[in-house]
């Protein structure tokens, strides 16, 4: 298992991760500037875009006309965004990489917003409708509509069903069962079968469900879970004011090399923020857009709009907080020398607010992990039926799924974050393939937006809007949403 780890995290994740942050960075400012910063200036219509609800008088369910909401997406996308990557996943960055980890972090989002805006809005325009009225959408269908490159796309889809069905979710379980054992003072192999054994079978009840159960239950358990947590966030702060400037200061001074942290080179925060960043907010991985394809919506840049402002929520917000907590709630962290992921967070915010901290993080992390399993399947899923439609294949993998679930309790933390580096990397230079010369496609759908948004309407699409655009299926006005939004201008 350590010459496992060793292979993994050195030969493999080293020689990866020397370019993968160059190759983010590249993107997000060529999108950025390409789109005059739209994951900036347009913050007020991904507000409005997040809560708008298909208007079909009466007919205000999704289900009376398939699909899902834009608000229901964006919480399965957030389900697998927010989890143990901003409690877990922060620990682990500022405990090899210092304060100045949280830094580029952010970085790594605000630039990133602009890839996750391209990739959405490109998975919502070559998204298919099923005879169920389900939609399926994602960069394997934008790669195979868009670019002609199935070939692509089948790898894509079966690099994302392997990293999110399988590597993700056992990241997912080793910090739940993390977390709990340190809740209970148990570290045994005993009591890590019984946790695992436990999420495998709630796991099993939820995905043989099906996407609706999923977007139902991630629908009440994310916003839930983040209010709670932002709840006692704000309690730690307020207790605590007075130092939340130093610790500001502390972050962002370490990373532009201002102030020098004993154990953690500057290097170490720039590359362990952007390794903690892509894993919590996935910008440019190609993951949230099999979620936003599923979404009914009137123009395809709305939930563009939607999924950019799911970075943002993930990252600049959920994220800083951790950090915030362990800087203020921990004086002494060995930078650079070992692992540490929920147990210091615990550990951090017991110190600030008492005992029961730990037993409320806890708490938090069972949801917040439980509910990324739940989104990370989905995303697999979505890939498994693009790659055969055989209702015994789906079957099969979903056991593999809770399988590895079950796997994840019993793994080593160290090996599992490290195979979940490896997998992300790789999504990232294949999702990068496609969306690059795919941009422009992204940027026409963003003018047509703004224009109709200048003449104060709300923005409708319609294939024919664009006729140069090839192979989209489903923009053609035959679904009650964007039929009766045209039929309203007339």
């Amino acid at each position: 298992m350590e010459s496992l780890e060793s292979f993994v995290t050195g030969t493999i994740n080293d020689n990866l991760w020397t370019v993968v942050p160059w190759l983010l960075i590249a993107a997000g400012l060529y999108f950025g500037i390409r789109t005059i910063l739209v994951q900036i200036r347009m913050v007020p219509d991904m507000l409005r875009s997040v809560m708008e609800k298909p208007g079909i008088p009466g007919k205000n369910k999704d289900e009376d006309y398939g699909g899902i909401s834009a608000f229901q997406a964006f919480t399965i996308s957030a389900a697998s965004r927010v989890g143990t990557g901003n409690i877990a996943g922060v620990a682990v960055a500022i405990t090899l990489g210092g304060p100045g980890a949280v830094f580029w972090m952010w970085m790594i989002a605000i630039i990133g917003g602009a890839t996750a805006f391209v990739e959405s809005t490109l998975a919502q325009l070559w998204k298919t409708k099923d005879a169920h009225g389900n939609y399926h959408g994602g960069p394997a269908y934008y790669m195979t509509r868009g670019l002609n490159a199935r070939w692509l796309a089948v790898i894509f889809a079966v690099f994302i069903s392997i990293t999110y069905g399988f590597v993700y979710n056992a990241i997912q379980t080793n910090s739940i069962v993390e977390a709990v054992g340190g809740s209970l003072e148990r570290d045994d192999n005993t009591f890590k079968m019984v946790v695992g054994g436990m999420l495998a079978m709630f796991t099993a009840m939820v995905i043989f469900g099906g996407v609706r159960r999923i977007a139902h239950a991630t629908q009440i358990i994310v916003p839930f879970m983040a209010i709670a947590y932002l709840v006692v966030a704000f309690i730690v702060i307020a207790l605590r004011i007075q130092e939340v400037p130093g610790v500001l200061a502390d972050i962002v001074g370490h990373a532009l090399g201002l102030r020098e942290i004993a154990g953690a080179a500057v290097g170490a925060a720039f590359m362990n923020g952007m390794r903690r960043g892509l894993f919590s907010n996935e910008a440019g991985m190609g993951s949230a857009p099999n979620a936003a394809a599923t979404a009914t919506v009137s123009h395809p840049v709305k939930q563009g709009l939607v999924q950019t402002l799911g970075v943002y929520f993930d990252t600049i917000v959920i994220c800083s907080i951790t950090a915030v907590i362990i800087l203020l709630g921990v004086e002494d962290i060995a930078y650079g020398e070992t692992v540490q992921g929920a147990a210091l967070t615990q550990q951090a915010l017991a110190g600030t607010v008492g005992a029961w901290g730990t037993h409320f993080l806890t708490f938090i992390l069972f949801f917040l992990a439980f509910s990324s399993i739940l989104g990370n399947y989905y995303l697999a899923q979505t890939n498994i039926e693009y790659l055969t439609g055989s209702a015994a294949a789906l079957t099969v993998f979903r056991v593999v799924v809770v399988g590895f679930v079950f796997f994840g309790a019993v793994g080593s933390l160290p090996l599992v974050w490290a195979l979940g580096d490896t997998f992300a990397a790789t999504m990232v230079f294949i999702n990068l393939i496609a969306i690059v010369p795919l941009g422009g496609v992204a940027i026409k759908l963003l003018r047509n937006y703004g224009e109709q948004r200048s003449h104060g309407i709300d923005p409708v699409f319609h294939r024919d809007m664009l006729p140069e655009l090839k192979n989209v299926e489903y923009w053609d006005g035959s679904d009650p949403v964007t039929r009766r939004s045209l039929e309203d201008r007339v």
